[in-house]
C-alpha cells in the first residue's frame, strides 16, 4: 500500500494498491520533490472517470511504468472533486499548453508547484500522434536534466499566466446583454435533436434555465427542444431515471454512462421549470423519476447524497444499463425499443408503462451494480436541496420536502464545523477539508429554497449567514468577483476565479444569484453590489461564448428586473399561498414569515387569523390577500 491508503476520497482509495509511490496532494510531497530536486508528476482524475480507470489499469498498474515514475518523479494524485481548486489549476495549464483539457489530467511541475508540461490520457504504446505514457516519462525526465533552465522558464511564464486575474468591465451592464446573449445561444442551437454544438452533446440546465426565462416563442422552442431530446432515452436512463453524463452522439442516444449528482440535481430543476412553464405532463414525470433515483440510489447511510455512479460495471463500460435482445424478451421488454450500443447490447429508448418499467428495473437491480462513490460533497447537495426542496413544494411531494428538510440539517451539522465553516465533503465520518466558494454558494441557494418550501425561517437566516461569510472568505475588493479558495488556503495553489457555468452554475454565478435573493429580501444594497461586481467580470466573455456563462446571465436578468417581492405570513401550504407562488417566476424574492427580523416581513401580519399574502414591490405591498381570487397569479416571465 502507498501513501494514499489513509485518504477519504474513493478515488484515491482506488489507486493506494498501485506499485506508483503515490502521494496525496499536500506538503509532504512537495518537501520530497525539494529534498531531491525531482519534478512532480501530478495526475487528477474522479472516481467515476472512465478513461482515469483505463490509464490507472495500462499504466499505474504496471509495474515497468511505476517504475520509472517512481525513479523520476514525486507523483501525487488528486481527486478532483475534493480539491477543485487544483484541477482548476491544473486544467487550465493543461488547455493553455494543449488546446484542450479532459481527465485524467497529466501535469508535470517544478518542486515549487509550477506547472511546465501538460496532457490528459496517454496510452502504453503510441497512438494517433500520441506518445507512449513510459516514453512521455523518459522524454520529461530527460529535459529536467539537461534543459532546466528552459522548463523552469516555461514554468514561470504559466504560473504568471495561472496568476492572472481577470479584470472587471466599465461597459454599461443592460437588457443588450441579454439581447445579445439569446442571439448567441440560437447560432449554437441544433435544431435536429436540440443541444447546442454537435456531438458529444452535454446537458446545458443553465442555458436552458436562460431560454426559459426569456420566456419568448424562438427561446421556449430551444428549452423544449432539447428537454425533449434528452429524455428520450439514452442519455436519460428511462428504467431507473435520471441521466447520464452525456451524449457521444447528436441524438441523445449513446451515453457515456456515469451518473453524477450535480448534473440530475440541475437538470430535475430544469425540467420543473419548465413543467410550470408548458404544463407538459412528461417533464413532471422527468423529474419525479430523476429525484425518486437519486433517493433511491444515491441516498448514503448517515445523511447526503453520494458523488456519483460510475461509467463501467466490472470494467464494461455500461453493462448494467444495457440488454441483450434475449435479455429484454425475458423481461418483456420489447425489442423495438432497443437501440444498438456495443458488443451486441442496447440501449433502451422510448415510453414505458409504468408496469413494465417496475419489473425492469427489479431485473436491473439484481445484476452487478456499478461502484458509487460515496462522498457527500457539500456543493452538489446544495444543489439537490435546492431542486428537492422546490420540486418538493410544487408537486406536493411530503416525502421529498422531509428528505430536504434532513438533507439541510445535515449540511450544517455534519458538514458544518463549531465556527459554521462549511466542509468540502464528508465519507464515513470523516471530512476531506473546509469548503470553496461554490459549497458556500450552492448550499446557500438551496436552504433559500428550502424555506420557502417548508417556511421554516431558520433556513433563511442560515443562507444568509452563509452568504456574507462567503463574502468575507471569498471575496475580491479590489477587482470584484470572488475566489474560488479561501485567502489563507493552499499556499501552493494559485487563487483562481471560477466563472464558467459548465456544467453546472459556478461558484461566482450562483453567489450573485443568492445575494440579489437576499438583497431584496433584506434591502441589503451592498450584497447588490457584490453581486454586481461579478457581472462586470464576466461581461466580456458573456459577448463572446455566452452558452458557458448562462447562469449569470440568470442573474443578470434577476438584478435587471425592476424589483418584486412575496411576502407569506402564515402557511406555505395555504391555498393562497400556493396560489401566488404557482406561476414560474424566477424574477420575484419570497420570504414566509412572520418574523419582524426580515425586513421583507417587517410588520405583516396575519389577516383575521388567516395566512395572507403580500405582494410588493421595492417593499411597497399591494394590500394583503387571504383568498386566491384576489390574487394577480401570472409569472414574472411572458411565455
Amino acid at each position: 500500500m502507498n501513501r494514499l491508503a489513509d485518504a477519504t476520497s474513493p478515488y484515491l482509495l482506488q489507486h493506494a494498491a498501485n506499485p506508483v509511490d503515490w502521494y496525496p496532494w499536500g506538503e509532504e510531497a512537495f518537501a520530497r520533490a525539494r529534498a531531491e530536486d525531482k519534478p512532480l508528476l501530478v495526475s487528477v482524475g474522479y472516481s467515476s472517470c472512465h478513461w482515469c480507470h483505463v490509464m490507472a489499469h495500462e499504466s499505474f498498474e504496471d509495474e515497468a511504468t511505476a517504475e520509472l515514475m517512481n525513479e523520476h518523479f514525486v507523483n501525487v494524485k488528486v481527486d478532483r472533486e475534493e480539491r477543485p481548486d487544483v484541477d482548476a489549476v491544473t486544467m487550465e495549464a493543461t488547455v493553455g499548453l494543449t488546446g484542450s483539457g479532459g481527465w485524467p489530467t497529466t501535469v508535470f511541475m517544478t518542486p515549487e508547484g509550477k506547472p511546465f508540461y501538460a496532457g490528459t490520457y496517454f496510452p502504453p504504446e503510441p497512438r494517433h500522434g500520441i506518445p507512449s505514457f513510459r516514453d512521455l516519462l523518459r522524454a520529461v525526465a530527460a529535459a529536467w536534466r539537461e534543459r532546466r533552465e528552459e522548463i523552469e522558464a516555461q514554468a514561470a511564464r504559466i504560473d504568471q499566466a495561472l496568476r492572472r486575474q481577470p479584470t472587471p468591465s466599465s461597459e454599461p451592464l443592460t437588457a443588450s446583454l441579454l439581447e445579445e446573449a439569446s442571439r448567441g445561444i440560437a447560432r449554437t442551437f441544433e435544431p435536429a435533436y436540440g443541444g447546442f454544438g454537435r456531438a458529444p452533446k452535454f446537458p446545458a440546465a443553465s442555458t436552458i434555465e436562460f431560454l426559459l426565462r426569456r420566456g419568448d416563442e424562438r427561446s421556449l422552442a430551444m428549452a423544449t427542444k432539447t428537454l425533449d431530446g434528452m429524455a428520450a432515452g439514452g442519455m436519460y436512463d428511462v428504467v431507473g431515471g435520471g441521466f447520464h453524463r452525456y451524449s457521444v452522439d447528436d441524438r441523445w442516444l449513446v451515453p457515456h454512462f456515469e451518473k453524477m449528482l450535480y448534473d440530475n440535481a440541475v437538470l430535475a430543476s430544469a425540467y420543473l421549470h419548465a413543467w410550470v412553464v408548458t404544463k407538459d405532463a412528461r417533464y413532471r414525470r422527468v423529474v419525479e423519476e430523476t429525484l425518486d433515483y437519486l433517493i433511491r440510489e444515491l441516498t448514503v447511510v448517515g445523511g447526503g447524497f453520494a458523488s456519483a455512479q460510475d461509467a463501467d460495471t466490472d470494467g464494461v463500460e455500461g453493462l448494467t444499463f444495457t440488454w441483450t435482445p434475449e435479455e429484454a424478451d425475458a423481461v418483456g421488454l420489447s425489442r423495438a425499443l432497443l437501440e444498438p450500443f456495443e458488443h451486441g447490447r442496447f440501449v433502451v429508448r422510448g415510453e414505458l408503462e409504468p408496469a413494465l418499467r417496475a419489473r425492469i428495473l427489479a431485473e436491473r437491480s439484481r445484476r452487478p451494480q456499478p461502484f458509487r462513490d460515496d462522498k457527500v460533497v457539500a456543493s452538489w447537495n446544495g444543489l439537490a436541496l435546492a431542486a428537492l426542496a422546490e420540486a418538493g413544494y410544487r408537486l406536493e411531494r411530503d416525502d421529498w420536502l422531509d428528505a430536504a428538510s434532513a438533507l439541510g440539517v445535515f449540511l450544517l451539522d455534519v458538514l458544518s464545523d463549531s465556527d459554521g465553516r462549511v466542509f468540502r465533503s464528508v465519507r464515513d465520518g470523516r471530512v476531506s477539508g473546509h469548503g470553496f466558494l461554490d459549497d458556500y454558494a450552492n448550499v446557500a441557494n438551496g436552504l433559500i429554497e428550502l424555506h420557502v418550501a417548508t417556511g421554516e425561517l431558520r433556513w433563511l437566516t442560515e443562507a444568509r449567514r452563509l452568504a456574507l461569510l462567503a463574502v468575507e472568505l471569498f471575496g475580491d475588493d479590489e477587482d470584484g468577483g470572488f475566489f474560488l479558495s479561501e485567502a489563507n488556503a493552499d499556499a501552493g495553489v494559485p487563487r483562481t476565479k471560477d466563472l464558467q457555468d459548465t456544467p453546472m452554475p459556478s461558484g461566482n454565478s450562483m453567489l450573485a444569484w443568492v445575494l440579489l435573493r437576499l438583497s431584496r429580501i433584506y434591502g441589503d444594497d451592498e450584497l447588490e453590489r457584490r453581486a454586481v461586481s461579478t457581472f462586470r467580470l464576466v461581461e466580456p466573455a458573456l459577448r463572446r461564448a455566452p452558452g458557458a456563462f448562462a447562469w449569470t446571465l440568470c442573474a443578470l436578468d434577476l438584478w435587471l428586473a425592476p424589483p418584486r417581492e412575496i411576502a407569506v405570513v402564515g402557511d406555505v401550504r395555504a391555498p393562497v399561498a400556493r396560489a401566488a407562488l404557482a406561476p414560474f417566476q424566477p424574477r420575484t424574492v419570497v420570504a414566509v414569515g412572520p418574523s419582524d427580523d426580515v425586513p421583507l416581513l417587517a410588520g405583516k401580519r396575519l389577516v383575521d387569523g388567516r395566512t395572507a399574502v403580500y405582494v410588493c414591490e421595492r417593499f411597497a405591498c399591494r394590500a394583503p390577500a387571504t383568498d386566491p381570487s384576489e390574487l394577480d397569479v401570472s409569472g414574472d416571465v411572458e411565455s
